[in-house]
C-alpha cells in the first residue's frame, strides 16, 4: 500500500510538471551597482522558478510518506521529481541566456546575398515604373551604392529599397547574386563605433600590450581585420587593436537619394555656404580693424584665397603647439576635433568636439582631388584641415603635437566643405 501510494506520488507529480508547466522562459538576472551574472532560471506560471516547484514537490513527497520509510521512499520519490525536471527542461527548448561580461561573443557574419549594387560612371536613376518613359524618377542609386533586392520584372528592370526609395532600377547597370556578394566586401566600409567612455588601441591583441592610443565614445574606426574577440583599426598614431567588448561593429554602404533627400541637401549646402561666408566677411573686417588674433606667425601659408584660405592661414598659425587628448586651446593643447572645432570657432562657426560628427558637417566635396583650402579632412579616428597643395595641418598626437602633412598620409574617408 506504501510502495503503492509512493509510486501514485510520483506519477501526480509528473503530471503536473508536464502539463502544468505550460510557460518557461529563460531570465539573467543582475544586482544593482554590479555586472549582470551569467546563468538561467526557469519560471512556471506565477512566476515561480522550477527551483519553487521542486520544494513543493518535497512537502508532497513528505505529506504521501509515514515517518518509518520516510528517509529511504523520499529519496525514490526525490531521484523520480529529479529525473522528471530534467526531461521537462529538454522537451520545453531551454534557451540559456549569457549575460556574463566574460561572455564570448559570436562574430556573426553579415548577410550580402540580397543586394543589388550599382555600377555605373555616375549613377542610375529610380523610377516608380519599370519604364524610361513612363517612369518618374524618383531617387539616385549613386555607383557603389547598394539596395536591396524585391524582385525583377521581365523587361529588364529590378525593384529595390534602398535608403527612402521603393522603386525600379535598369538590371544592366546593376550587380546581384554571387557578383554583389563579392562587390559588396569591397565597396562595404567596416566600421567599429566605441561604445566605452575612453577606448585604448593596443599594439598587440592583448590586454596585456602596450597602449599606443586613446578613441572616445561615439567615435568610428575603419576596420582593416577581425580577429578572435579582437579588431584591427586604424588610428592617427598608426594601426592598433581594440577589444570586440568596448566596440560595435557594422559595415556602412552608400545608398540611394531620394529627389527630395537631393533638394533638401543642396538647399542646405546653399545655406551653409552662405551663414559660412558672411562669418568669414565679418571675422575678416573685425580683424581689419584691428582685432588680434593668436599664435605665432608660420612658416607655411594656405594657397588660394577666400574664406577657406582665410581658415587654412588661421590654423597655421598654431604649429608647433602641444596635442592635449580631450582638449580644445590652440595654445595650451587639443585633440584633432577640437583644433578644427576652434578654428572654425574663431570664424563664427559652431562644428562639434568629434571626428566623427564631423563627416556629417557641411556637404561632401568627392575626395582630395577637389579639396579647397579650409576643406575638412577627415580620417578613421583623425580629423585635419587641408591648406591647398595637397597639404593639411592638424593636432595629430602628444609625440607631434600640431603639424602639417600630407593629406594622402592616411586614407581619408571624406573631405567636407565649410565655406
Amino acid at each position: 500500500m506504501k510502495n503503492t501510494a509512493m509510486k501514485m506520488a510520483v506519477l501526480m507529480i509528473t503530471g503536473l510538471m508536464i502539463v502544468g508547466t505550460p510557460s518557461v522562459s529563460a531570465n539573467a538576472t543582475s544586482t544593482s551597482g554590479s555586472l549582470p551574472s551569467a546563468g538561467f532560471s526557469l519560471v512556471v506560471d506565477g512566476g515561480n522558478s522550477v527551483g519553487d516547484v521542486k520544494e513543493e514537490v518535497k512537502g508532497i513527497v513528505d505529506t504521501a510518506t509515514d515517518s518509518s520509510n520516510a528517509s529511504a521512499d523520499a529519496g525514490m520519490i526525490q531521484a523520480a521529481v529529479n529525473d522528471t525536471i530534467d526531461f521537462n527542461k529538454e522537451i520545453i527548448g531551454i534557451n540559456r541566456v549569457m549575460t556574463s561580461k566574460d561572455a564570448i561573443k559570436e562574430d556573426v557574419k553579415e548577410d550580402f546575398s540580397n543586394f543589388v549594387i550599382a555600377q555605373v560612371n555616375d549613377y542610375v536613376n529610380v523610377r516608380d515604373l519599370p519604364d524610361e518613359n513612363e517612369g518618374k524618377i524618383i531617387g539616385k542609386l549613386y555607383n557603389n551604392s547598394v539596395g536591396n533586392y524585391i524582385e525583377e520584372t521581365d523587361n529588364g528592370w529590378i525593384k529595390i529599397e534602398s535608403g527612402n526609395c521603393v522603386g525600379y532600377v535598369k538590371a544592366e547597370f546593376c550587380v546581384t547574386g554571387d557578383d554583389a556578394i563579392a562587390l559588396a566586401e569591397e565597396v562595404g566600409t567596416l566600421i567599429a563605433t566605441v561604445n566605452t567612455t575612453t577606448l585604448k588601441v593596443r599594439e598587440e591583441p592583448g590586454l596585456d600590450a602596450s597602449v599606443i592610443g586613446l578613441v572616445p565614445i561615439a567615435d568610428e574606426l575603419t576596420v582593416s581585420e577581425k580577429l578572435d574577440g579582437w579588431v584591427k583599426v586604424d588610428i592617427e598614431e598608426g594601426e592598433g587593436y581594440v577589444s570586440l567588448d568596448y566596440v560595435e561593429l557594422h559595415t556602412e554602404f552608400v545608398t540611394a537619394e531620394s529627389k527630395e533627400e537631393e533638394e533638401a541637401r543642396l538647399a542646405k549646402e546653399k545655406a551653409a555656404r552662405e551663414k559660412a561666408n558672411k562669418a568669414a566677411r565679418d571675422a575678416a573686417a573685425a580683424a581689419d580693424a584691428g582685432a588680434s588674433t593668436e599664435g605665432s606667425s608660420a612658416a607655411v601659408t594656405a594657397s588660394g584665397s577666400g574664406a577657406g584660405s582665410d581658415v587654412a592661414n588661421y590654423a597655421l598659425q598654431f604649429v608647433g603647439n602641444p596635442y592635449v587628448y580631450g582638449g580644445s586651446s590652440l595654445t595650451n593643447g587639443t585633440d584633432c576635433s577640437g583644433f578644427v572645432m576652434s578654428v572654425y570657432g574663431h570664424f563664427g562657426v559652431s562644428l562639434p568636439h568629434s571626428s566623427a560628427s564631423d563627416r556629417s558637417q557641411g556637404y561632401d566635396v568627392g575626395g582630395i582631388s577637389n579639396a579647397q583650402p579650409g576643406d575638412i579632412v577627415c580620417y578613421s579616428g583623425h580629423v585635419a584641415i587641408y591648406i591647398g597643395n595637397g597639404q593639411i595641418v592638424h593636432a595629430s598626437t602628444s609625440k607631434t603635437g600640431i603639424i602639417v602633412s600630407d593629406a594622402n598620409y592616411r586614407q581619408p574617408i571624406c573631405v567636407r566643405r565649410i565655406f
